[in-house]
């Protein structure tokens, strides 16, 4: 929400005004940094990320991407840096490492695309193994969620930049919330949350504010994530990937009733 300027401010507030306006107004804005990425000294990635929740993203992005098997491969995590620059120094197991080596790529990561610095049709459209299956959230558990995620979101409910992906718990109860300018980043933050809290995800969901692409589906099934649910539509491509590898997944609409889109309407669905 907009301030006059001369109202004290907080940090990353930034000033403008309305055109043929004259007054000064000011305005909370997304922050993001530069966050260098690290396994064992050798250098993997550099992401433009939101500055918090580091820790989390590194193990989310580690996961996510098939960099480690497990949360158990990585050992430590260092941070460092401030500001607009920063370093996330991780330390994993020789068989990570060694994994991490074989399909070794330089990215360039950015805000809008997962796929940057993928130069191969097999890493974009990788091998993925089926999940055994999941039930499909209560329909009580889906009604007014819209809401209830705005309240979750801090900091974007004062920049309104930033996407959010959220972890719905088996009792319909929002367990963590995770937000990023990325997309992406943000569901890696998520996975990487539940990854460092061990929060049981039986019969529970995950929720990401974006469209639902297949970058998303890549990093869901490989969290062994059961029910992805998103809030704008998914793409054709993500549909049927989603049917292939046993993931539900959801549409929530603005103003009509959830759209189950996978398992298709002709599936019966499997426990």
């Amino acid at each position: 929400m907009a301030e006059p300027a001369s109202q004290p401010h907080p940090a990353g507030a930034y000033s403008y005004t309305e055109i043929g306006a004259g007054q000064a107004l000011r305005a909370v804005l997304a922050e993001e940094c530069a966050l260098a990425i690290s396994y064992n000294g050798l250098n993997q990635a550099v992401m433009m990320v939101s500055p918090h929740h580091l820790e989390d993203f590194a193990v989310g992005f580690s996961l996510g991407n098939d960099l480690v098997d497990s949360i158990d491969d990585i050992y430590d995590i260092q941070l460092l840096g401030s500001g607009e620059r920063r370093e996330a120094r991780l330390q994993v197991s020789s068989r990570a490492f060694w994994k991490l080596k074989q399909q070794r790529r330089q990215l360039a990561g950015t805000s809008g695309c997962g796929l940057c610095g993928v130069d191969a049709l097999e890493q974009a459209l990788p091998g993925l193994d089926a999940l055994p299956g999941s039930s499909l959230p209560r329909p009580k558990h889906l009604a007014g969620l819209r809401e209830r995620i705005a309240a979750e979101q801090q900091l974007g409910r004062h920049s309104g930049a930033l996407h959010a992906a959220l972890f719905i718990d088996a009792a319909g109860e929002i367990r963590l919330c995770r937000e990023d300018i990325g997309r992406h980043n943000a569901l890696d933050k998520l996975i990487g949350a539940l990854a460092r809290q061990r929060i049981e995800r039986a019969g529970g969901f995950t929720l990401v504010t974006s469209r639902c692409s297949l970058e998303l589906l890549h990093k869901a099934v490989r969290a062994s994530i059961g029910t992805l649910v998103s809030l704008s539509a998914p793409t054709a491509l993500t549909v049927d990937w989603a049917r292939r590898h046993r993931l539900n997944l959801i549409h929530l609409p603005h103003h009509s009733t959830a759209r189950v889109y996978s398992p298709a309407p002709d599936e019966e669905q499997r426990p």
